[in-house]
């Protein structure tokens, strides 16, 4: 895999972090800060489809209506409630 150099500003305590963290991982700060960012990456890249998916969903009508949401939180807090007696 090829690689491509970036720079990136931090602030202060955040630069320190990422120092104490190299140094006790015994790795380079480049690694973590790229590990950081493909975690990040993830994520967002995660939740951002599933948004675009819930409002497919939404547009073709396929929403559930606040009283049977409800209905649904009442009866498993209930639930959980049973369960720590």
């Amino acid at each position: 895999m090829t690689s491509a150099t970036m720079t990136v500003r931090l602030d202060d305590q955040l630069k320190i972090r990422l120092d104490k963290l190299a140094e006790a991982t015994h790795r380079s700060k480049s690694f973590l800060a790229a590990e950081a960012i493909s975690k990040y990456l993830e994520i967002q890249e995660w939740q951002t489809e599933e948004i675009n998916a819930a409002i497919l969903e939404a547009d073709s009508g396929k929403l559930t209506n606040h009283d049977t949401i409800a209905k649904r939180w009442k009866k498993k807090h209930a639930h959980s409630v049973d369960e720590r007696r």
